[in-house]
């Protein structure tokens, strides 16, 4: 299926490559994946093919408090290039992201997603996501169409034994009251 799954290096995800090129796929200037590289590098991850193809990525990074129990994984980008999808892949990278965040003492991994993105939606669901709230207006659109809604999706780790990090919200927030 692929070669290796490792840690990155920065030329192989920079923006325009194949992973890029779906719409649904937020596509970052280099300086954010230099720093995402420089600060969080073990929550940058990539699979190749057999012949050096990169098949796809995930980055992410630790933030929160430990205090508030709010220390968790989150997941920046996942993205797999077209014709390698449906082959688990996508599974296994937040699988790795999963482990780095309880190796970290994370309580929880958090993302967001289109709420037009049923398949990612679906697939973070069978995954053990749940929709923790909605953000309002999270993505900017392009082409004068309206903002699009995500939804900040969540799943509880070991260190969370009440699960409270999953608990949804009973209103809808907007990107500005996230912290």
């Amino acid at each position: 299926m692929y070669q290796s799954i490792s840690m990155v290096n920065y030329s192989s995800v920079l923006p325009g490559l194949p992973c890029n090129l779906d719409p649904l796929t937020e596509t970052y200037g280099i300086p954010f994946y230099l720093q995402y590289l420089a600060h969080w590098p073990e929550y940058f991850i990539v699979a190749e093919a057999p012949g050096g193809e990169l098949m796809g990525y995930i980055m992410g990074k630790a933030e929160g408090s430990v205090a508030r129990e709010e220390w968790h994984g989150h997941v920046t980008a996942l993205s797999v290039a077209p014709e390698f999808r449906r082959l688990g892949l996508a599974a296994k990278l937040m699988e790795m992201l999963e482990e780095i965040s309880e190796r970290k003492g994370g309580f929880f991994v958090d993302l967001f997603v289109r709420v037009s993105n049923q398949v990612a939606v679906n697939m973070y669901k069978q995954l053990g996501y749940s929709v923790y709230r909605t953000v309002i207006e999270y993505y900017s659109a392009n082409n004068g169409e309206p903002d699009e809604d995500a939804y900040d999706m969540r799943k509880a780790l070991s260190r969370d034994t009440e699960k409270k990090s999953i608990i949804p919200l009973p209103h809808p927030v907007r990107p500005e009251d996230i912290e």
